[in-house]
């Protein structure tokens, strides 16, 4: 398939934008295979302008496109004195984004207008990866130069083995066969087999086995996460899974398991054949349950902030009832305090700590990720932060083209859009709110993430785990 076949009306002269935080901008506009550009043509000498206003946008990264058009009835003066009706009038093309702007485009011309808006529908709801605009970047003279992380789990472990030589870097998972959604390489505890991973990978959903996250050296304990174990509907063990977390465990005599469901979730999720670790079986770890929000829930919690702040029919009273209705702050809060749960058994308890819910690709990344911007002064560096993204996201396996096909625009619950990682980044704000010194980043960094978590434009969150990129 051609990108071009899509495009109805490539170009259309003076159009008008309305863009958050610039003033409005009259120029053409162009539809390519991958962006929209509107150049602004209302000032003084193009040729000789250095800083000339354009509007460059992904259509990937447009959520939602709306239209409105005005038909108005006109009279023309034909060659021979006679007067005919012609079709004329003007529209509007909203664009609602999934980094939450909203580009308003009137466009002379009800056929242009209507064409426009049929082309960036079709761009901006492709779902063919090999289509996306990371294929097609191939700027002249463009250096890399020393680019995002990719190698952070070796380094890691290089980093660990100067403090200890309990783990080691598994190779187990080399060829994905074993969990598709986990890197060819984790880190796992020495004394343990990879025959005893292969089967203890078989007792977990999708075949997430307990793997290392952080390793706090101050006081040698550990972070691990994992998914929920598969007990099954008529209820058996697993001796290896047992053999891997009673290995973790290392010198501490007990741990903690972090359940990120409710103890009435677990037990549903049992009679389905999961669950949590029971005490009589994994006696040495304590199992917490802190429910936190999935799925459609968080979802519909961003839709309703979204929502509420694009109101502006609204009082301030009602505003923060809403606000509160909306719920996203509460999630906020919810992550950030188990988080610190997690950040406590860890530093005070001196406990091994492991995390997981059901998949493990969700909430499981959130809180070891942020328990980790808390205990690790490196992970609040700029490379630092990099490298945790990479290493607790992007290597983890969050399915990033399934949670971010779609931003808090979509009113779909077919889908499987959650913004997990849109959490992830607030939170970090909120702690760079809270400690203004800690964080060698700011939210202009933080805004960029999202933006190219939703949209990827040069590839670092395409995909949705190691095996497909």
């Amino acid at each position: 398939m051609e990108l071009s076949d899509l495009i109805q009306t490539s170009q259309v002269e003076n159009v008008r934008v309305h863009c958050p935080f610039k003033p409005p901008m009259i120029g053409t506009l162009c539809v390519s295979s991958h962006h929209l550009l509107l150049c602004d043509a209302s000032v003084g000498d193009r040729d000789k302008r250095e800083d000339i206003a354009e509007l460059w946008l992904l259509h990937c990264a447009v959520d939602k496109v709306e239209k409105s058009v005005q038909n108005i009835g006109r009279l023309q003066n034909t060659e021979n004195g006679q007067e005919m009706d012609v079709e004329s009038g003007s529209g509007t093309v909203t664009l609602r984004c999934k980094d939450l702007r909203v580009i308003h485009m009137e466009i002379p011309g009800m056929e242009e207008t209507l064409n426009i808006a049929r082309s960036v529908q079709a761009l901006s709801s492709l779902d063919i990866v090999t289509l996306s605009y990371p294929f097609f970047f191939r700027p002249p003279g463009y250096s890399l130069g020393h680019g995002w992380p990719r190698d952070t789990m070796e380094n890691f472990y290089h980093k660990m083995r100067a403090e200890t030589d309990d783990w080691r870097l598994s190779e187990v998972n080399l060829d994905f066969k074993i969990c598709p959604s986990y890197p060819a390489k984790v880190i796992v505890p020495r004394i343990c087999s990879d025959e005893t991973l292969q089967k203890a990978a078989a007792f977990r959903q999708a075949g997430r086995f307990p793997v290392l996250s952080y390793y706090h050296s101050a006081n040698q304990t550990a972070l691990l996460r994992s998914a929920q174990p598969l007990f099954g509907t008529a209820p058996h063990h697993c001796k290896h899974d047992e053999a891997l977390l009673n290995a973790a465990l290392m010198e501490q005599s007990s741990g903690f398991i972090i359940d990120t469901r409710s103890a009435q979730e677990a037990k549903q999720a049992r009679n389905e054949g999961g669950g949590t670790e029971s005490k009589s079986r994994y006696r040495n770890w304590r199992v917490l349950h802190r429910p936190l929000e999935r799925g459609h829930a968080l979802q519909d919690s961003l839709v309703r902030l979204v929502v509420t702040c694009y109101d502006p029919s609204i009082g301030m009273t009602r505003w923060l009832s809403k606000l509160q209705a909306a719920r996203w702050l509460s999630h906020v809060k919810e992550a950030l305090s188990t988080a610190g749960l997690i950040a406590e058994c860890i530093e005070r308890e001196c406990a091994n700590v492991l995390v997981h819910g059901e998949d493990g690709t969700d909430n499981t990344l959130l809180l070891t990720s942020l328990a980790q911007l808390i205990l690790c002064p490196e992970s609040r560096t700029m490379d630092g932060f990099q490298d945790l993204i990479e290493r607790e996201w992007l290597q983890a396996g969050h399915p990033f083209q399934l949670r971010c096909a779609q931003s808090g625009w979509s009113q779909s619950r077919a889908q499987q859009e959650s913004p997990h990682f849109l959490l992830f980044l607030d939170c970090c704000w909120q702690l760079g709110r809270q400690f203004p010194r800690a964080l060698e980043f700011n939210e202009r960094f933080l805004c960029t993430l999202a933006t190219h978590a939703y949209s990827s434009e040069y590839g670092s969150f395409l995909c949705n785990n190691e095996k497909e990129r």
